[in-house]
C-alpha cells in the first residue's frame, strides 16, 4: 500500500539524494517555532506538517511572509489549534521565505507502459494559463534534461524575463537528472511532486515537495 511522506520527510529524501533544499526546522511548539524563525531569519513561512496533511494550502495550514516574532507566535498558535485527530502526528515546519515571479513544477511519475518518468512543467499562474508539461523516461541520459527543458512550449519564460535573469539551466537539469536517478534506483518511490520550484533570481529552489512510497515508511 502506498504512503505519502510528510513535506519535511520528502524534502529530506531529496536532500539526501543531492538536491539542494533550503534549511528548515521541524518543531513541536510555538515557542520552538519562534526560536527557529529567529535562527533562520525573517521573514519565514510556517506550516502544519504531517504524513496525512498533503494539501496544506487548500486547508489553510500555511502562513507566509511572517515578519517578526509576534507574527510567528500568533500563526503557530492558530495552526496548532486547527489540528484534528484524523491528522495523526503533526508538527510545525518553519521555512525561510523564498520569493520569485516564476515557478516550475518537477517530479517523478510511474507510467504503466513507460515506467518511471521525469516530469517538468511551468507552475504558478503559468500552469493555470498554458498547462505546459513535458515528460521523459527515467533515468535521464546525457543531454536528456536539457532537451526536456527545451521541450517546454513556453520555455522562453525561463529565459530573461521582465528584468530577471534566465533560470540556471544547469541547476535545473541537475534536479531533473536526480529525479530520474531516484526513479531508476528506488523502485519503492511511486511519485515525487516538487511544487513549486520557485525561481529566485536565476536559481530554482525547492519550496514544497511530496513523495509517495510503496509500503510503510520507517
Amino acid at each position: 500500500m502506498p504512503h505519502t511522506l510528510s513535506e519535511h520527510e520528502s524534502k529530506e529524501l531529496l536532500r539526501a539524494a543531492g538536491i539542494d533544499v533550503p534549511p528548515e526546522h521541524l518543531v513541536q511548539t510555538t515557542a520552538a517555532a519562534v526560536h527557529a524563525a529567529e535562527t533562520l531569519g525573517f521573514p519565514v513561512a510556517l506550516k502544519l506538517c504531517g504524513r496525512r496533511i498533503a494539501h496544506k494550502t487548500e486547508h489553510h495550514l500555511v502562513r507566509l511572509g511572517l515578519p517578526d516574532v509576534a507574527a510567528v507566535r500568533r500563526a503557530g498558535d492558530e495552526l496548532l489549534a486547527t489540528r484534528r485527530a484524523e491528522d495523526g502526528d503533526t508538527s510545525l515546519l518553519v521555512c525561510r521565505m523564498v520569493s520569485g515571479r516564476r515557478e516550475v513544477i518537477a517530479g517523478l511519475v510511474r507510467d504503466p507502459v513507460f515506467g518511471a518518468c521525469v516530469m517538468l512543467g511551468l507552475g504558478g499562474v503559468f500552469a493555470e494559463v498554458v498547462g505546459d508539461v513535458v515528460f521523459a523516461v527515467a533515468p535521464l541520459a546525457g543531454g536528456d534534461a536539457e532537451e526536456l527543458i527545451d521541450a517546454l512550449e513556453y520555455g522562453t519564460l525561463l529565459g530573461p524575463f521582465r528584468g530577471e535573469p534566465a533560470v540556471d539551466r544547469a541547476k535545473l537539469a541537475r534536479i531533473l537528472e536526480t529525479l530520474g536517478r531516484l526513479g531508476a534506483e528506488r523502485t519503492d518511490i511511486r511519485s515525487i511532486d516538487i511544487n513549486p520550484l520557485i525561481v529566485a533570481g536565476d536559481a530554482p529552489i525547492v519550496v514544497d515537495a511530496l513523495v509517495e512510497i510503496e509500503g510503510n515508511p520507517s
